[in-house]
């Protein structure tokens, strides 16, 4: 066994006291950390949410226009869910917003008068104008996206709601 220049026999490892003190460290980062990681998953999660609302919207008016069939969609505020529904009977789509994300309200054409109703149903109708109407999202964060048919081109646009 090496000897040190006292005399006693040398031992290597960590003490207790360093241990806690590099537990703490960590600790310390990971606590201030969090809000930012949860944040940044949140926001993924809007972008996503918008994304998926936009591109249901797009299959939706596509399949009016493109099968000249006419097309309902639901869309259920309280459970964050859309639903589009067609004469053929093969076509029915569901879409569930992820957890943390909601909608907010219904939002008519370009203004900002909105509707709290629990549950609203748009026809999509063949050869006919795409309604103007828009989807707004909300997370458990307070940020919002509003996703908007529009009615010249059929096209979903998302936007993004600033605060009041």
């Amino acid at each position: 066994m090496p000897t040190s220049p006292a005399g006693r026999g040398s031992r290597r490892g960590i003490t207790l006291l360093e241990m806690i003190v590099v537990v703490s460290i960590i600790g310390l980062i990971v606590g201030v950390s969090f809000p930012a990681v949860s944040a940044g998953v949140d926001s993924v999660r809007m972008v996503s949410a918008a994304d998926s609302v936009a591109a249901f919207l797009n299959s939706a008016v596509n399949r009016a226009q493109r099968r000249e069939e006419a097309v309902q969609v639901t869309i259920d505020l309280k459970e964050a869910r859309l639903s589009a529904i067609s004469n053929d009977a093969g076509y029915t789509r569901d879409l569930r917003l992820p957890e943390g994300i909601g909608i907010e309200a219904v939002v008519s054409g370009d203004s900002t008068e909105r509707s709290d109703e629990p549950q609203f149903r748009i026809i999509l109708m063949p050869g006919g104008a795409v309604p103007g109407f828009g989807i707004q999202l909300m997370s458990r964060r307070g940020a919002r996206r509003i996703i908007r048919l529009d009615p010249m081109t059929g096209y979903p646009r998302v936007e993004g709601v600033k605060p009041s």
